[in-house]
Parts: structure tokens; sequence; C-alpha cells
């Protein structure tokens, strides 16, 4: 697998590209939002928000409209805002800094099983839409409608949304969601989930379709 990584700090940036390419990944370093944008296209991307020349999530919004590849933002930042403000421009996952390298490579892989499978899984050969209430769920285009207009979504977003579609007004908890939509054998925080529901809602156009369940998970739920 190819890798970008977009990291100014130096001994950040050799730390992780020797620990990848120990991992068997292919690395390319840049230092800036210019040089990942003036990249060669790449299996996926590892992002750091806090760059010189640019700011990051500009530069995913930017990265976006250009490659398919997924995106991984490596940000200091852990405010629910940033983290949801990044994965609504286009990023498929965050890890937040300090990180452990072991991290890291479960998300690098996560990620990737998870793109590499989409295209062939049951849920996108389906040809038929689900419709719940006014939003429409099309698993093989992969688009989703609000009143018959078009919501565009993260691969993850759609992920995460098919998953609790799949048995609407059912709880499904955090670990279940990580087990399905992200691994198996997820390793990290289950924040990652809570950040993925804020920024789903906002896109759906309101916090009643995915409810929260105190201390459980969340369950999707047409508004009353």
């Amino acid at each position: 697998m190819k890798i970008l990584l977009v990291e100014d700090d130096r001994s950040i940036a050799n730390s992780v590209v020797e620990g990848l390419q120990a991992a068997g990944f292919t690395v390319t370093h840049v230092a800036t939002g210019a040089g990942a944008l003036a990249a060669d296209e790449h299996d996926m991307i590892l992002l750091d928000l806090g760059l010189p020349d640019m700011d990051g999530r500009d530069v995913c919004r930017d990265l976006r409209t250009r490659t398919k590849a997924p995106i991984i933002m490596l940000t200091a930042r852990s405010e629910e805002f940033d983290r949801v403000l990044g994965l609504e421009l286009g990023a498929d996952d965050y890890v937040t800094k300090p990180f452990s390298f072991r991290e890291l490579v479960a998300r690098i892989r996560a990620v990737a099983r998870r793109s590499a499978s989409e295209p062939g899984t049951a849920e996108a050969e389906s040809t038929e839409a689900q419709s719940v209430g006014g939003l429409k769920i099309d698993r093989r285009t992969r688009r989703v409608y609000i009143d018959d207009n078009e919501v565009q979504l993260t691969a993850k977003e759609f992920d995460l949304l098919a998953f609790l579609a799949g048995d609407v007004g059912a709880v499904r908890t955090r670990t279940e969601i990580l087990e399905n939509v992200w691994d198996a054998h997820w390793y990290g925080p289950t924040k990652t989930v809570d950040a993925h529901v804020a920024s789903l809602r906002k896109k759906l156009g309101g916090h009643e379709w995915i409810q929260a369940v105190r201390g459980v998970g969340f369950r999707l739920e047409p508004p009353e």
C-alpha cells in the first residue's frame, strides 16, 4: 500500500515513516499542504491538520475533490467540533495526537479493509433502495436522499447509516458499530463513533434521526 504522509514536524514524520515502512507500507512524506496537493496518487493519505502553509481542513477538502483515497486525519485538536468538521470535509477517520504506532497501523488497516470491501458487499449489490420516513438509502449506488434531495456523505458515514438502517429502531452498541462499520478487531477509542454520529446528524438535518441511548449506543428512527 502506498501512503502519503502530510506532516510538518520532522521528528514525528521520521518516526512514522520508519514505522510504516517496517510494517510493509510504501511511504511518501511531504511537509506542506501544497506538497500534498501536488503529490501523485496514493492508496491512503495521513493528513496532519497543523500545517505551516495551509489549514489542514482546507487541504482535506481539496484532496477529497481530487482523489478517492481514504484520508485519516492526524490532529492534536481533540475537541468534538474539530473532529466532526474534519469528517464533514471528507476524512474517513482521525487519530488524535499523541497516538501509539500500534493504533495508527490498526486504523490504517481497518480503513483499507473497509474501503476495499465496499464495492463487493452484499449491501452494495442490493438493487432496492430502503426508505425510512423521508430518508432513502440506496446501497447499490451508495447514495442517500432526504425528501429527494441528495445528501453528500463520506464512505464511513454511509456505512454507519446503512448499518443502523439494517434494523430501524434497534439500539446498536458502540462496540457493535465499531465491529461492523470499522473492523472486528478495532483498536482505539469508541468516541470515533460519536464523532461520526454527530457529523451524520448534521448532514441529515436533525439530531432526531439518530437517537442516543444513554450508556448503550444509538438507534435510527425517523423524526416524529
